[in-house]
């Protein structure tokens, strides 16, 4: 057995996620190796969807331009039941929201973050397993075995398990997967088709029996390519695996190998249920796979952690499952950078299972609950359901790492956002030189924490003091920019300024008109880590003493 020491964090699983976590580590400067059992990329469109946060992510990271080029916009959904029309929907997001919804193939995702990996050095180490693993107080130790067959154990300070469902990492910390599985059994086909619904439009026709129930159904996301779909229908009781079922046997979650469809059992579907007569031709691939709904127990042990579908599995409604795992693995990217450099609090680690178990939490719940619905329905007005099926309202309000001081909001604003929420983005600021207007995800792009100080009426003199505060608690990992609104003279101080040309920023961020000085934390994620007014150098040094260490 070959013995190594790895770099210091080792990536289970490179499928969108365990790449995300690759990705992030090695721009932050963290040595890290990412492996994967299988020997290439799969061909597969499983997850399709990709939502406006994710693209505000890949923003942050760089490498939202490569992901918009290859995606196309998903514009809405049409919604047919027994061959009426039924619903159009609109994606239609607040125009302060900088992407809109797209879709995108897995397998395109996979290249995307890829190639972006490559930049830094870092390959996938394919056909290379994780037998087991053992830790300790000072790292972890795994086993693997390479492509060639050959034992190699590895000494790394922290593993990430993303891999997948039958997570082996998530098995061997013992952690419990709790949940079920639909009792149906579903078809997937990327195809072409021939019918002339407008272009960005998801489809979901139904069919309701006697009984009202809905007893067959079809849904189509749409592709890059010409007339390219990925549907998705119930099995016929040919490729069925119910027990009597010609296809006997069992279903485990997720896709199979052995009982792909062919394109005549996707026709036949498409002549039951699609809302024009349409021809389907030039299948890429097909498969039959069951839904599943579990969450682990917790997102964590020691020196260990779990995301993506090692973590939480759900219905794929409204695309969240790969999205939340593509955040679940930013969020703690930025976290293990900070912890391998040892500049992490003591309790900063523990804070990842805190804001992204309830995440997970809430998605299966809601997943399971819109895949029993005919027609999407909530109780929730719909602006604000496009915005959570969106993940611009995730939130982490309840983590140990946040912090709000002073009064906050005015009461009844609830579109104001508060500590852990999602930081907006606005346009409209001002920069002397600059000939153009800039947005705030433009002064955020690659930087880890940021200070904001928004000044209303007079530029405080105490912004420069809050700075210095700010680098001396955090290590120098803190950036500072002044915000004036409209009005207020710049004085004196050695800040970078901007102006709220439109007054954008006094809007989403419930400052205007306050006639004083609110100070924002936001942290790498995008979220806001503080929320200060007024912004006592006490209560910005106690609120970053949470997350770097001394």
């Amino acid at each position: 057995m070959q013995f190594s020491d790895a770099p210091d964090v080792l990536v289970v699983g490179a499928g969108p996620v365990g790449l995300t976590a690759a990705a992030e580590l090695r721009r932050r400067g963290v040595g890290c190796r990412l492996v994967d059992r299988l020997p290439a990329r799969l061909p597969y469109a499983k997850a399709v969807g990709i939502q406006p946060r994710t693209l505000e992510v890949w923003d942050r990271m760089g490498l939202v331009r490569d992901a918009l080029e290859a995606a196309v916009p998903m514009r809405g959904q049409l919604v047919y039941v027994d061959g009426v029309e039924e619903a159009r929907i609109r994606l239609t997001l607040p125009k302060e929201v900088p992407y809109g919804f797209a879709a995108l193939p897995q397998y395109e995702t996979e290249r995307v973050l890829e190639e972006f990996l490559a930049h830094f050095g870092t390959r996938i180490e394919r056909g290379t397993e994780l037998r087991s693993l053992t830790q300790d107080a000072g790292g972890v130790t795994a086993r693997l075995v390479t492509a060639s067959g050959a034992e190699e154990e590895v000494r790394t300070r922290y593993l990430v398990g993303c891999d997948g469902a039958h997570s082996t990492v998530r098995k061997a910390l013992g952690l419990a997967f709790e949940g079920g599985a639909f009792p149906e059994e579903y078809m997937l086909a990327d195809v072409e088709v021939d019918w002339d619904l407008p272009p960005g439009y998801g489809v979901r026709s139904l069919h309701r029996g006697a009984d009202g129930a809905v007893d067959d159904l079809l849904v189509c996301i749409p592709l890059p390519g010409t007339g390219r779909y990925r549907m998705s229908m119930l099995v016929p009781p040919e490729l069925s695996a119910a027990p009597g079922a010609a296809g006997g046997g069992a279903v485990a979650h997720g896709l199979e190998g052995g009982r792909a469809p062919t394109t005549a059992h996707i026709q036949a579907v498409v002549d039951r249920l699609a809302p024009r007569a349409a021809t389907v031709s030039a299948m890429r691939w097909s498969s039959v796979f069951r839904i599943s709904h579990r969450l682990v127990d917790r997102y964590g042990e020691g020196r260990v952690f779990v995301a993506g579908d090692a973590a939480h599995i759900h219905p794929p409604t409204g695309a969240q499952g790969m999205n939340t795992g593509i955040q679940d693995a930013y969020n703690l990217a930025w976290k293990l950078a900070l912890a391998v450099r040892g500049g992490a609090a003591a309790r900063l680690l523990a804070s990842y299972d805190a804001e992204r178990r309830p995440v997970g939490e809430e998605v299966v719940g809601r997943t399971v609950r819109h895949a029993r619905q005919s027609v999407p329905a909530d109780a929730e007005d719909p602006a604000t359901l496009l915005l959570r099926e969106a993940q611009l309202l995730v939130d982490y309000r309840d983590s140990p790492i946040v912090t709000a001081s002073g009064p906050g909001p005015r009461a009844g604003d609830g579109s104001v956002p508060r500590p852990g929420d999602r930081a907006p983005d606005c346009g409209g600021l001002l920069r002397e030189i600059a000939a153009y207007p800039l947005r705030l995800y433009d002064l955020l792009r690659g930087r880890d924490h940021v200070l904001v100080l928004y000044a209303d009426g007079e530029a405080d003199e105490r912004s420069d003091a809050l700075a210095t505060v700010a680098r001396e608690a955090s290590g120098g990992r803190v950036d500072a920019f002044l915000v004036l609104a409209d009005g207020t003279p710049a004085g004196a101080g050695r800040l970078p300024v901007y102006r709220d040309g439109r007054g954008e920023f006094g809007r989403l961020y419930g400052t205007a008109g306050t006639g004083t000085t609110t100070a924002f934390v936001v942290r790498p994620d995008g979220h806001l880590g503080a929320r200060l007014s007024p912004p006592a150098p006490e209560a910005l040094a106690g609120h970053l003493s949470a997350v770097f260490g001394p």
